[in-house]
């Protein structure tokens, strides 16, 4: 392949069809487009991918055309020396991340020129705007040339941690704010948002949250201390806490991120924060609360590549499937799903809705916030300080034509009232209660004010469920329960004789919890006539209950059970999350 000759002007470049670019690069003549182009209309494949199939040109050829079209001018990023305090505004987690190697920087404009090895690497440069702050100037090379850059100027074993950036917080652009509490004013503010040592700090906390699969990161500050943790499976872990002083800088860097309001320090503020990590999707949603010593920052990972929205994933039995997919096919009627907060109830909801998902079904939900944005589903984010409530979406609702519909939550009369209200006319309603289990959410929706007769006409079943930590298949390892721990469960040593028992001893791929990944188990009460009986005769929670196991209903405690029979979980896990025999 003869050598690439000098690029014409990205002006007569940018926007042109690919194989006028080609051409005018001097890679193809006119009659190879045109031999392409016929061939295209057979195959329908990407012109690009067709000249390269021809043996016209190279994919790297393809890639400096597409990269034209899109504006981008090449480099040639192996020939260049690149200043240390250019490379030192990424961080090597970043970089690697990322593909990218920052080449050039413009102070007057904040404009930092990144090289690339692949012009559909676009979001890399959004992000770097979205986490760092800067103006990108985005340039294509080889992906060798990049590779071998990212080697020599972003080493693995010098790769900068946590811990690294937070030690230079005393000496950084951040050490002046030390004991100046509050009295800090806007422009002080912004210098603070953008200090390269937070924007540093916050970039890595996030990798690192992603890479681990943390649920939650929380930024809390105290009178003598500032927490930085992360919740992953459920629990959370501290990390290296950053030096008090910097807390006010990291809430204003996170407001710039979401674009909140970086002057409010007296109300509570909510926003989003989008990124395309590796080239996963992932939302950040972002409360900010002001406390007696600062403001409480939270951001919740919505990673959307790691959730698994399918019903035979997410930890039911083939009993307790069989009934779900039973349900999902009711014309019409209520289905519950119960639990507390982070129990898993949305993934259980929305992985009903995906296998009901088709072009003959149309379904529509109303959500507070609207967590994983679905093909095919029409869904409405609740607004209540605009007076946009699940009651009053649920109104409107039923003007648009719905099959199922998806409420978010139960929280008022009026809301029931109106979920019933759809479900007796032909929809088959999916909506959840915070209750401990599920006979006892019969009580809950009596107590909202719903006449017996109307749960009894629409409510077809209750689903409760938990999220219980499964053991790391990295580092598990058999054992015997002492007497106290099967009393626990309310076993004996000869109930389980022949049993085996298992447990996570603690590795590095499981943070030495013994834990990796969740799993949920249910509890799964369907209403037959009896039990309707029952409801309308003010049967009390037990009585139902009681009624329920009759008729095959397993309770929480028992699916957690056979979770530990089966060698998932452990019999701490079980008895942390599950009530006991129900005598309460």
């Amino acid at each position: 392949m003869p050598p690439t000759p000098e690029m014409p002007p990205m002006d007569q470049l940018k926007g042109r069809p690919l194989g006028r670019i080609l051409i005018k690069m001097g890679r193809v003549t006119r009659a190879q487009v045109s031999e392409a182009l016929e061939l295209q209309k057979q195959k329908r494949g990407p012109l690009g991918q067709i000249l390269v199939e021809m043996g016209t040109v190279s994919e790297d050829d393809v890639h400096r055309a597409l990269a034209a079209q899109q504006g981008m001018a090449p480099i040639t990023i192996a020939n260049i020396d690149i200043e240390r305090s250019v490379l030192d505004m990424i961080p090597a987690q970043m970089a690697r991340a990322y593909q990218i190697v920052p080449t050039d920087y413009d102070r007057e404009t904040n404009t930092l020129g990144v090289a690339l090895a692949t012009p559909d690497n676009f979001q890399a440069t959004d992000d770097l705007k979205t986490l760092m702050g800067f103006n990108v100037a985005a340039r294509i090379t080889t992906a060798n040339d990049l590779r071998d850059a990212i080697e020599k100027y972003y080493p693995e074993d010098q790769a900068e941690s946590i811990a690294d950036i937070i030690g230079s917080f005393d000496s950084d652009d951040t050490a002046k704010f030390k004991n100046r509490g509050e009295s800090i004013d806007l422009d002080e503010l912004m210098e603070l948002a953008e200090s390269s040592g937070v924007k540093k700090l916050i970039n890595l906390v996030l990798m690192q949250a992603i890479r681990d699969k943390a649920s939650d990161i929380h930024f809390e500050p105290f009178e003598d201390e500032f927490k930085m943790r992360y919740r992953i499976d459920g629990v959370l872990f501290d990390m290296v806490p950053p030096p008090k002083h910097v807390a006010l800088a990291i809430a204003s860097r996170v407001k710039v991120m979401a674009h909140l309001d970086i002057a409010e320090r007296r109300l509570p503020q909510d926003g989003r924060i989008e990124l395309l990590v590796q080239r996963r999707p992932v939302d950040l949603r972002v409360s900010i609360l002001p406390t007696l010593f600062g403001e409480s920052v939270v951001l919740r990972v919505l990673d959307r590549s790691q959730v698994n929205l399918d019903l035979e994933q997410i930890g039911l039995r083939e009993d307790d499937l069989a009934i779900v997919r039973q349900l999902n096919e009711k014309p019409h009627g209520i289905v519950l799903v119960t639990g507390p907060t982070g129990s898993g109830k949305t993934t259980t909801l929305y992985s009903c809705l995906r296998e009901l998902n088709s072009p003959e079904t149309k379904i529509l939900t109303s959500e507070d916030p609207v967590e994983y944005d679905i093909d095919g589903l029409v869904q409405c984010q609740v607004r209540p300080d605009i007076g946009l409530t699940f009651a009053r979406c649920l109104r409107s609702f039923l003007r648009q034509d719905p099959d199922v519909i998806l409420v978010g939550e139960v929280r008022d009369l009026e809301t029931a009232q109106i979920a019933v209200q759809a479900s007796l006319t032909g929809h088959l309603v999916f909506t959840t209660v915070h209750t401990n289990d599920a006979p006892s959410s019969i009580a809950r929706l009596l107590d909202l004010g719903l006449e017996p007769f109307l749960v009894t006409a629409t409510l077809e079943a209750v689903v409760a469920q938990r999220l219980i930590r499964k053991i790391c298949t990295s580092c598990k390892e058999e054992y015997s329960p002492t007497e106290q721990q099967l009393m626990e469960l309310g076993l004996r040593p000869e109930d389980v004789r022949g049993r085996v028992f298992y447990y996570g001893r603690g590795c590095d791929y499981c943070q030495n919890t013994g834990y990796k990944g969740r799993m949920a188990i249910f509890e799964i009460m369907v209403l037959d006539d009896d039990i309707r009986d029952m409801i309308i005769k003010a049967a009390s929670t037990g009585l139902l209950r009681q009624e329920a196991r009759k008729r095959g209903m397993r309770t929480l405690r028992e699916s957690g059970m056979m979770a530990i029979f089966d060698g998932i979980t452990t019999i701490e896990e079980v008895v942390r999350e599950t009530l006991g025999d129900y005598g309460i």
